[in-house]
């Protein structure tokens, strides 16, 4: 009898552990969204998050590592733990978000990307509705405007592609839509600002393209915008990879 009542209190403390765990997480990641902490800057330290959020070191350590894994923060050692994301992946089925080398993970999903967004910009050109057309331009102004006020562009980004993809009108697409999401979720978190101009300017000829319905340009400017970004995914890839071998 003793023995079971100690089994069952052990559940029980691991259970409220778990749930402390679970709830300092979504505190801290409620901190970094309402502070709020931008893309980039550095999060306080263990010891001060212990203090500000009234747990032990270890309980701030394991939702830093949960939120390590989803995208959000990156731990740089010798210098701290840095925002790279600010909003959590809500559409991710294939647990992408899990995989630990972002660089990597990022360069795969281009070459997905690829294959895929290029034709899913030639059909929208072709099937893209009236309505389907004023929420595409919207959504590039709205991009446009976050991404030189320096906020945090990348939900709206994610809208954006999201609705070229929707006006395919190909049921399948529709459903690939989160591994495009992830696909520029990560991106967006490795290199943060570094392409805005380039950015601006093919999501213009993108949505010009599918206005004009011009299912060729619209191909070329889809193929123009990755090329862009992957491009500049090598370029840290690189210094990711001589920076690592200085450690």
């Amino acid at each position: 009898m003793e023995r079971e009542r100690t089994a069952v209190m052990y559940q029980f403390e691991k259970m409220d552990k778990k749930l402390l765990g679970e709830r300092i997480e979504d505190e801290l990641m409620r901190y970094i969204q309402e502070e709020p902490v931008e893309i980039g800057q550095k999060i306080p330290n263990e010891f001060d998050l212990a203090k500000q959020f009234g747990v032990g070191r270890s309980t701030i350590r394991e939702a830093v590592k949960s939120l390590v894994s989803k995208g959000i923060l990156e731990v740089r050692r010798g210098s701290g733990t840095y925002v790279i994301s600010t909003c959590l992946p809500q559409e991710d089925p294939l647990g992408l978000s899990r995989l630990q080398d972002k660089y990597k993970l990022a360069l795969e999903l281009f070459d997905v990307r690829l294959m895929l967004e290029p034709e899913i910009a030639a059909q929208a050109a072709e099937y893209a509705t009236s309505e389907d057309l004023e929420q595409l331009k919207l959504l590039r102004n709205q991009v446009e405007e976050i991404y030189r006020s320096g906020k945090d562009h990348i939900p709206k980004d994610i809208e954006f592609h999201t609705c070229i993809a929707r006006c395919s009108k190909n049921r399948v697409v529709e459903m690939l839509v989160p591994v495009i999401n992830t696909a520029v979720m990560t991106f967006a978190n490795l290199t943060h600002r570094m392409l805005m101009d380039e950015t601006i300017e093919t999501h213009r000829a993108l949505v010009d393209a599918i206005m004009d319905q011009d299912p060729v340009g619209a191909r070329c400017a889809m193929v123009m915008h990755l090329t862009y970004n992957r491009q500049a995914l090598v370029r840290l890839l690189k210094e990711h990879h001589k920076e690592s071998k200085q450690e």
